[in-house]
This record gives structure tokens, C-alpha cells and sequence, in this order.
């Protein structure tokens, strides 16, 4: 199955510096490896051990819970994919504007999967920590959104 890769140079701006340049190239690295090409392994051994924080309160801290987390989905979803649409940084700050799916037959259909902004705090350019907000598209989504979203797995701020 092919996957989706995200196309870093048709989304930067000609406007950032070159550390907002290197923070955004980390940050769509990271999102192009555990979203698109599900290499958890990669992702492991590229970031255990350091810090992170994560204030989606249904992921646990750490890479480890992502991981955890990501991997779950795909074992039921497989097609589970993350279509990068905008890119905006501010220092420290990525933001990624993403289309998620679930099904390859979805992607580029803005009536399914769901409407998602992450942003990743770096420090030395390194992902330390993370903040999204997902909105169901679908009523599918909507639905698995109400669901699964209740309980918690950090007790970090959502703020």
C-alpha cells in the first residue's frame, strides 16, 4: 500500500529563519514516520528516553505513549494516514494543520476522517512537547471522537 508523503518543500515559507526551517523539517519528520509510515520502531529509537509532554489528556506522557497510542489505531485502521496541509512556526512553536483518514480510499475527501491542529514545542530541536485539537468530520468520527474521549492518561493542562 503506498503511503502518503508529506511534501516539506511545497509547504515551508520563504520567510522563515533557518532554525524555523530546522524545527519544521523535525516536526514533519516526526509526523511523516509514526502518521504516515507507521514506523514505530524508528520512532523508538529515535526519541526514547527524552522528554516529552503531552497534554492530549488520552495519550500518556512520552514518546512511548504516543507510540502506544498511534500504534493501536493502525492495528485497526492500517490506512490510517495524515495529509499535512499547512505548516506554521513561531520560534520554538511548529503547528501543523493536518486532514486525517482512516481509509485510503478517503484521503482528499474533506467530508471524512478528521480536521486536526498539532503543535509541538522544540527545545534544541528536539520534540519535547505536544498539543492538538481534533474535530471529527464524519459522523463516524464525530461518534468515535465522543466515544473514546473521556478517559485520561496524563495529568497535564490542556493549556
Amino acid at each position: 500500500m503506498e503511503r502518503p508523503i508529506i511534501n516539506f518543500e511545497s509547504l515551508s515559507k520563504p520567510h522563515w529563519s533557518e532554525a524555523d526551517q530546522s524545527n519544521a523539517k523535525a516536526v514533519v519528520k516526526f509526523v511523516q514516520l509514526i502518521m504516515n509510515d507507521h514506523n514505530f520502531d524508528e520512532i523508538l529509537n529515535r526519541f526514547s528516553g527524552q522528554t516529552y509532554t503531552q497534554h492530549n489528556r488520552t495519550i500518556p506522557d512520552g514518546i512511548e505513549g504516543v507510540v502506544k497510542t498511534v500504534s493501536a489505531l493502525v492495528k485497526t485502521s492500517p490506512e490510517f494516514s495524515y495529509d499535512v496541509k499547512h505548516i506554521f512556526v513561531d520560534g520554538e512553536h511548529v503547528i501543523l494543520h493536518s486532514h486525517a483518514t482512516l481509509k485510503a480510499k478517503h484521503r482528499g475527501d474533506e467530508s471524512q476522517g478528521m480536521n486536526i491542529i498539532d503543535t509541538w514545542r522544540l527545545d534544541q530541536g528536539k520534540l519535547v512537547e505536544h498539543w492538538d485539537s481534533v474535530e471529527g468530520i464524519s459522523f463516524s468520527m464525530r461518534l468515535y471522537s465522543l466515544l473514546t474521549g473521556g478517559q485520561r492518561k496524563n495529568s497535564n493542562s490542556i493549556f
